[in-house]
């Protein structure tokens, strides 16, 4: 192997809430070393403890990085960081976008990277809490053959699959394919909030519906486990939040919108998803859909 393909890298990581934070940590295992910055950087503070710098900037962060991971809440939010960044990256520095940004945003930020030169990979990852801190991630990716290689050592230390969708990553069809995963995820968590909620309305114990659908067609571990979290209230530490999923569900829809279609279920759940934030849930796990249909 030469050099370039065992010497470690320079990472940068921007974004630490629970996605980011857990990938900038197995990245470091992996045996790179890793710069890791969060607008708030309390939140990024901890990773210091796992031999991972922490940036008093976005500046400082990117400074010299092989390649700059970001993970922030959304495409805007990835726009205003990025785009006074990119003068500061290196004509080979690889910029993976893992932020699920949705379509339309995804190609405006392959835009900005073919205005400077820097090679772009649209790559969000599938999972939660428990997958990310295990290096568990299933990751989507669509960008440039050239520099694969380096961006598959990341990759590899975030995640157990890489699943490749093309070259052209202005294209978004890995944003485009994580909508549609989502959609799945997002639909499921609202029904075992609606299913709890509902049950206790009509004086039904939800277990009793888990016992009846056991072992059947509509029986789906991922549901026992979302009903779990809300009927034991273990909804914090989230394993995804409902502030994100929100967001998500939003460019579900709007997606869904820009080609011709209703979405009716999704945009139920993305109101109900903007009233749990409402109530204050919002950090909590998405399941916290339950509180959305009623007084507390």
């Amino acid at each position: 192997m030469s050099e370039q393909t065992t010497s470690p890298l320079t990472v940068a990581v921007l974004g630490t809430g629970i996605m980011g934070a857990a990938m900038a940590r197995n990245i470091a295992r992996a045996g790179h070393r890793v710069m890791a910055w969060n607008r708030t950087r309390d939140k990024a503070e901890p990773l210091a403890s796992d031999g991972i710098g922490v940036a008093a900037s976005a500046e400082d962060a990117v400074a010299g990085a092989d390649v700059v991971v970001t993970m922030l809440f959304d495409g805007d939010s990835v726009r205003e960081v990025m785009t006074g960044l990119l003068p500061h990256l290196g004509d080979r520095t690889v910029w993976l976008q893992m932020t699920t940004a949705g379509p339309v945003a995804t190609a405006q930020l392959a835009g900005l990277a073919a205005e400077r030169g820097i090679d772009f990979y649209d790559a969000p990852a599938m999972g939660t809490r428990g997958p990310a801190e295990a290096g568990e991630l299933t990751v989507l990716a669509a960008g440039p053959l050239d520099r694969r290689d380096v961006a598959e050592r990341v990759f590899d230390a975030v995640g157990s699959r890489t699943v490749w969708l093309g070259e052209d990553a202005a294209a978004a069809a890995a944003s485009r394919l994580k909508l549609v995963v989502n959609s799945w995820v997002v639909s499921v968590n609202n029904a075992a909030g609606e299913i709890v909620a509902l049950s206790e309305a009509l004086d039904v114990d939800p277990r009793t519906f888990l016992d009846v659908i056991s072992g059947g067609a509509l029986d789906t571990p991922y549901l026992r486990v979302k009903m779990g979290l809300v009927l034991d209230r273990k909804l914090s530490p989230a394993q995804f939040g409902a502030a994100n999923a929100g967001k998500d569900a939003r460019l579900m829809v709007e997606a869904a919108e820009r080609a011709g279609v209703r979405v009716d279920a999704l945009a139920a759940a993305a109101d109900r998803l903007a009233r749990v934030s409402e109530a204050g849930h919002g950090g909590e796990d998405m399941a916290a859909a339950y509180f959305a249909g009623r007084e507390e």
